[in-house]
């Protein structure tokens, strides 16, 4: 079994029925599925196969859904990339995916420019969001854009999202459910991005582990506001294949927009709108707040990141639904632990291991020990949702995957009920608003600065975003700079989330015998 699958059984199941709305575009289960078999054959004709990669550039939007069952349908390989980045992270995933085609939005076209020239043989197919919006709105969008010249022409080189309508849907399938689905990028243990490789049966069964936690109203009974980015596993699993596989009406939104956010709740009535704290607690602070009635949402999984005990009280008091906080990691597809929706809920616990995983705490020196009860340690997992491993990475999947438990790098403890708790992170990774950011990509950049002589990054406590990026900067002997220069130097390098929020000047920054810059007594001092 495959997620194009659970398409397809909705598709025969429910075919009329609601499958995507985007603004003022809508598309039925039937019709979903017919584009996706088109787009198939149009992958096909351009010569992708089993096990080729197709990298996806994409917001939230019905292109995505669409690109990403195709790809699956034919076995062919997602190799996701945000649409925050830039050029350098772009030139990075396909290089290491050897990506065959790349579909991305028009106005994201600059930034490939020196990557179609390193990749001469990519097939760049193109799309506009005026593409899945019904006139006027479409007119309108692009007129807006034409007068804010944000207009982005495509070349003739490149090829066309819309092609695809011209051709026949295709048969061919490929049903093998160990194949590889997913390259889901992540910065591993050392900072690096890898590409976690997930499989069919790995997003099958977290999808089918996540229904079985989150169960909703019924097939075909549930609409699902998914703003969480499909581009990222959380979003992938729980605000796309979930409500297909549970025949949802999947109302898109393709970035966090409170405002518009408020104007979907009025107009579709969601029962399950996903998310993360930064998400939520922006939704609770908002102005307009008192005039939307919330009722309609019955069900939040909230994860990415650690979830306030004052969000969840206030959200369920506002909604009179039940949000609850779970925990998984892109290695795990990504959902291991999540609290009971009708249970007991503890303060501060990610919850219980969701069915048919294994969770266990061993001891931090040599993770050969099981820790007792309260005992804190680091949490490791086994399930049918855990990765094969990280893309041509052997040493890196070694250090994780050990005797089919994969090593969270998470310091944990669990309670006398089963109950887990994340303690800290063993990884230097800065989660800024639910998105991992790993400070080697943040030092990479600050390193290519000619004033720069040593640089190290860490996260810092931001109220809005959990964490934001802190630099820690020694210049060069005879050098001068401002944090703003420093800040701005970031510049259409890597996606904005990322950059530094506030610079640090040093003149040394610890280190260990051998010359490693220790980032723990850099938190440690702040």
């Amino acid at each position: 079994m495959k997620p194009y699958d659970f398409l397809k059984q909705s598709a025969a199941r429910i075919p009329e029925h609601l499958a995507v709305a985007f603004f003022n575009y809508k598309l039925s289960y039937r019709e979903l599925k017919e584009r996706t078999d088109s787009f198939a054959s149009f992958l096909k004709s351009l010569g992708v196969n089993a096990g080729d990669k197709v990298a996806v550039d994409l917001p939230n939007c019905p292109q995505y859904i669409i690109a990403f069952q195709a790809i699956n349908k034919i076995g062919a390989v997602v190799a996701q990339i945000s649409p925050t980045y830039f050029e350098i992270e772009i030139d990075r995933i396909i290089g290491d995916s050897e990506s065959k085609v790349l579909i991305i939005f028009d106005d994201l076209l600059p930034r490939i420019d020196g990557v179609t020239k390193k990749y001469p043989n990519l097939v760049v197919v193109a799309t506009r969001i005026e593409d899945y919006l019904r006139f006027p709105l479409n007119s309108l969008y692009t007129l807006q854009r034409k007068k804010n010249k944000k207009f982005v022409d495509i070349p003739e080189k490149y090829r066309k999202f819309e092609e695809h309508r011209s051709f026949q849907p295709s048969s061919e399938e490929n049903n093998d459910p160990n194949s590889l689905a997913v390259l889901q990028y992540t910065g591993g243990t050392t900072g690096v991005p890898k590409g976690a490789m997930l499989s069919n049966r790995n997003l099958v069964c977290n999808t089918i582990q996540s229904v079985a936690c989150l169960s909703g109203q019924g097939f075909g009974k549930d609409v699902m506001l998914s703003v969480i980015p499909f581009f990222h596993v959380f979003g992938m699993t729980i605000a796309m294949n979930f409500p297909i596989k549970i025949g949802a009406s999947i109302i898109l939104q393709p970035k966090p927009d409170i405002d518009g956010i408020f104007k979907l709740i009025k107009k579709y009535h969601p029962t399950f709108f996903p998310g993360v704290p930064t998400l939520y607690g922006g939704i609770l602070l908002h102005k307009e707040l008192q005039n939307v009635d919330m009722k309609s949402i019955q069900y939040c999984i909230s994860g990415s990141a650690p979830l306030p005990v004052e969000i969840i009280e206030k959200w369920n008091k506002v909604t009179g639904g039940h949000l609850v906080e779970g925990y998984g990691l892109t290695e795990a597809s990504p959902v291991t632990h999540v609290n009971p929706l009708y249970g007991k809920i503890k303060s501060g616990s990610i919850g219980l291991p969701v069915p048919s995983t294994y969770a266990k705490i061993v001891d931090l020196d040599n993770g050969t020990k099981n820790m007792p009860v309260g005992v804190e340690g680091e949490l490791l997992i086994k399930g049918p949702q855990v990765m094969q491993g990280y893309y041509k990475n052997p040493g890196e999947t070694d250090g994780v995957l050990k005797d089919g438990w994969l090593h969270t790098g998470d310091i944990a403890k669990m309670d006398e009920e089963g109950y887990f708790y994340i303690v800290d992170r063993k990884k230097d990774v800065i989660i800024v608003g639910g998105f991992n950011v790993y400070p080697r990509e943040v030092e990479e950049v600050l390193y290519q600065n000619p004033k720069v002589k040593e640089a190290a990054a860490i996260g810092v406590k931001d109220a809005a975003h959990g964490e934001v990026v802190k630099a820690f900067v020694v210049l060069k002997d005879g050098q001068s700079a401002t944090e703003q220069e420093i800040i701005d130097f970031f510049h259409n390098k890597i996606a904005k989330f990322k950059v530094p929020r506030s610079v640090e000047f040093r003149k040394d920054l610890p280190k260990t015998l051998v010359g490693k810059i220790l980032r723990r007594e850099l938190r440690e001092s702040k």
